[in-house]
């Protein structure tokens, strides 16, 4: 791992790289903990050279507040940096961030959004966030910028300043990490005693409980903020200057002698942060507070429609068996994305129809008719009819099986798919699965996964589906030159290739159980709609 402290080390290392590795950026202001670790995580697998800054940007703190108090751990930050993968790290000083003592440029985001939410108590705050990150994009100049969603505000800013300016960055918000309390991990946790730590899960547990109540069906926002404040309501309390001199924003009774203090509490639009009165799509609750003298924040965000989950990944990780499995548990509807793509093989093959044939199968497939009905039987993941026709076995042949992916990638064939499975997933609630269900099908899926496992791991559970359907004189070898065969076919065609989404979270299969696998999953949902 490199470490430089200058701009003009960091722009030599930069200009390094090559044009054809994708740089993945995470700007900290260090005392690294594991919402940090997870962003890098997440960029050591999305992208090829993994940059970490470490700056305690004055800019972004007012007055009366912990700047000089903030944590340093810059030695224990660079071991953990270098343990991850990282391969440069930026550790500047002040005045090699801002040499002048002149008054310096300053980005200012719209007002609408700085006003709003932490904006209204840390006058100048987004306006120094805004400033660095900007600095910082034009000095390293990511492919992929990865910040966490507990600061939901400053996610939503950077967003909107990067289209504004039109910086060639995507910013990837990544899903809060929390302690097994629920309480969202934070650098300004350490200043909190075991009690007060304690209390601190007060906000989270706040925010739940709205959550569950806009879950069973409420969307009238004043009533869910309602819910909010009765957790914080105590009679005792003293009015409070830095929050809101509100009667029902007070302490819970019994919460002893810890000082505990709302500063606001609110429902907005996620993307715009504007107030919402009542939620017809989705929403951001957010909330701020003080325990003793540390202030945290933490938010939860509504949606009105259940999420989708989408599994990618190459034939044979066990797509089909972890989505049926996972759909049933979660009462969600199930997607065979591959049994769909199977059945119009089928028909093509049925038809006497050279799977090259792309004008005939264009014209087979216009006015085809496919349904995908729940199965009973776990083994079976659905029951598919073509043409009013139950093929359900026939689909999961040797034969249909070697000539899916040639008829997969023809256009005409996957517009009619693409487009009969968006009309599945628009009512939300599915669990759907296929190659490139995440990049190409539902590209603002809410979860995605990437299930993977090695074609020798593949080959085997192929091995054992066809036993268990009575195929015999099958060789262990020859399919696993098969799956490579189709993995080298499905990830070169030109058509949807096979590739893990940038925001998908890859999960490698091989050592893990099925109920392993779905556990996971479930907590990566969890951590999703929190």
């Amino acid at each position: 791992m490199l470490i430089v402290t200058s701009i003009s080390e960091l722009q030599r290392e930069i200009s390094r790289v090559s044009p054809s590795q994708k740089i993945g950026f995470v700007p900290t202001m260090g005392a690294l903990h594991s919402g940090h670790e997870s962003l890098i995580q997440r960029a050591v697998t999305e992208t090829d050279f993994v940059v970490v800054s470490i700056f305690v940007n004055p800019l972004q703190f007012g007055k009366n507040e912990d700047l000089d108090q903030y944590p340093r751990p810059l030695e224990q930050d660079k071991a953990i940096c270098k343990h991850l993968g990282v391969k440069l790290l930026f550790t500047p000083s002040v005045t090699e961030i801002y040499p002048s003592e002149e008054e310096n440029t300053i980005v200012n985001p719209p007002t609408a959004m700085t006003s709003v939410l932490c904006g209204k108590y840390r006058q100048g705050h987004f306006q120094g966030v805004a400033t660095i990150v900007t600095k910082l994009f034009n000095l390293v100049r990511p492919n992929v910028a990865y910040f966490g969603q507990k600061d939901a505000q400053q996610v939503a800013i950077i967003k909107k300043m990067t289209k504004d300016l039109n910086i060639p960055v995507k910013v990837q918000s990544c899903p809060i990490i929390r302690e097994k309390s629920g309480l969202a991990l934070s650098s300004r946790n350490q200043y909190l005693s075991s009690e007060e730590k304690e209390k601190a899960t007060l906000l989270y547990r706040s925010l739940s409980k709205a959550q569950r109540a806009f879950q069973e069906g409420q969307r009238d926002c004043q009533k869910l903020l309602q819910i909010v404040k009765e957790e914080f309501r105590s009679p005792q309390t003293p009015l409070n200057k830095r929050g809101l001199n509100l009667n029902d924003s007070l302490n819970k009774k019994d919460l002893n002698d810890i000082n505990i203090q709302l500063q606001y509490v609110e429902v907005v639009e996620p993307e715009t942060l504007q107030p919402l009165t009542e939620i017809s799509d989705s929403a951001l609750i957010a909330i701020a507070a003080y325990i003793g003298n540390t202030r945290l924040i933490d938010n939860v965000i509504l949606t009105v429609t259940k999420p989708i989950i989408a599994l990618d990944g190459p034939a044979g990780a066990g797509k089909s068996t972890v989505s049926r499995r996972l759909a049933r548990e979660l009462g969600y509807i199930y997607l065979d994305t591959g049994a769909m793509y199977r059945a119009i093989t089928w028909l093509v093959m049925e038809n006497n129809i050279n799977v090259e044939d792309e004008e005939s199968i264009a014209s087979l497939v216009a006015n085809v008719q496919l349904e995908l009905f729940p199965s009973d039987n776990l083994q079976i993941p659905v029951t598919v009819k073509i043409n009013g026709q139950d093929i359900t076995k026939e689909i999961r042949t040797p034969r249909v099986t070697n000539q899916v992916s040639k008829v997969a990638a023809q256009s005409a064939v996957r517009e009619k798919m693409v487009a009969l499975q968006q009309e599945y997933g628009a009512k939300g609630g599915i669990v759907a699965e296929g190659r490139d269900i995440g990049t190409n099908v539902f590209p603002h899926a809410q979860l995605k996964i990437f299930l993977t496992a090695t074609p020798q791991a593949r080959a085997k559970r192929r091995l054992i589906d066809l036993q268990n359907q009575g195929e015999s004189n099958i060789d262990l070898d020859t399919l696993i030159k098969e799956i490579e065969e189709r993995d080298y076919l499905d990830s070169t065609r030109a058509i949807a290739p096979l590739k893990k989404a940038e925001d998908a979270i890859e999960l490698i299969t091989d050592n893990l159980t099925i109920d392993q696998v779905i556990e996971k999953i479930k907590s990566y949902l969890i951590l999703v709609q929190s």
